[in-house]
């Protein structure tokens, strides 16, 4: 592996594998399996023989495709489904405020989950979070910045 594809995954992983992993826990995953599949992602982003013009839209849409591709396991599935109430880690000075928000992602559809965690943890504008997920600006109800 030469330096400059080693440089930009490990850039990408540094700046993002705490939001990547959030965002697996939205798309269904159970802690453990965002980090297999955080894995997986990088292990198949550093074969790559170019970099990605794109190396984060790149890097979310592999993470994306594959934690999809993971929940469709029915024994994980079940897994998944006795734990989905515990999405959010808790800690010990976790904050009413943020109870109260982690129980109304819960509540949310898995599509609203997603795009407001890419929001929050990557500041990405509307039009690229359609983009990453291959949705029409429309569907994400317009020109927010």
């Amino acid at each position: 592996m030469t330096d400059s594809k080693s440089h930009w995954c490990e850039s990408v992983y540094e700046s993002n594998a705490a939001q990547l992993l959030l965002y697996g826990r939205a798309l269904g995953l159970g802690h453990s399996e965002a980090e297999d599949v955080l894995q997986e992602t990088f292990m198949a982003l550093m074969q790559l023989e170019i970099t990605p013009e794109k190396p984060l839209h790149y890097c979310l849409r592999a993470f994306r495709n594959r934690a999809l591709n993971y929940r469709r396991s029915l024994w994980r599935r079940l897994t998944r489904e006795l734990e989905s109430k515990e999405w959010f880690e808790r800690g010990p000075d976790q904050t009413a405020q943020e109870r109260a928000a982690m129980r109304s992602l819960a509540k949310l559809p898995r599509e609203q989950r997603e795009v407001i965690l890419l929001r929050i943890c990557h500041r990405p504008t509307s039009e690229r979070i359609a983009e990453w997920l291959a949705l029409r600006l429309k569907t994400l109800g317009g020109g927010y910045p």
